[in-house]
């Protein structure tokens, strides 16, 4: 298994990864929806405004996720972890865990000091994610859940009110 940056160069992997995993997972209209989403996201990697990791196995793409930049009218690096995807014949092998770990540490040596997400609870939990009132920073959208809008400082510092 190996992580690694990925850029616009492997559009069309991401897209086909995500793509398949959402449709096995939440049906065939969310996999386009979320196939969409990624092809967006893929055309605009800079690296600095959004990154993509990829996690690969034999040289195949496995697992992948995005780290897009927030802005915010204070002056404080924070990302947001959306979306992820490990292959469903790769799931439940420690992939997306190991991923997510790996891109906090690569977003840490870049001086990010937020990190969050939306998803479950359950699962963020495991890599440093703690649940986040929305009034802390208010997330893009609004949740149709509010438990599972989550982050973690990536400094010493608690995570300010934005």
């Amino acid at each position: 298994m190996k992580h690694q940056f990925i850029n616009q160069d492997s559009k069309d992997d991401i897209i086909n990864l995500f793509t398949s995993v959402f449709s096995d997972s939440e049906g065939k209209e969310e996999g386009l929806l979320i196939g969409k989403l990624t092809s967006e996201l893929s055309s605009k990697i800079d690296n600095h405004n959004i990154t993509c990791l990829g996690t690969y196995v034999n040289k195949n793409l496995v697992g992948s996720i995005f780290f897009t930049r927030l802005i915010f009218k204070e002056d404080i690096s924070v990302y947001m972890l959306a979306p992820v995807a490990v292959s469903t014949q790769h799931q439940s092998q420690g992939i997306g865990k190991s991923l997510i770990n790996h891109g906090i540490k690569c977003l840490k040596s870049q001086s990010v000091s937020v990190l969050v997400t939306y998803g479950d609870p359950a699962y963020y939990c495991k890599t440093g994610f703690t649940p986040l009132a929305i009034d802390i920073i208010q997330a893009p959208l609004k949740p149709s859940m509010p438990e599972g809008w989550l982050g973690q400082s990536l400094t010493d510092d608690p995570i300010p009110t934005l």
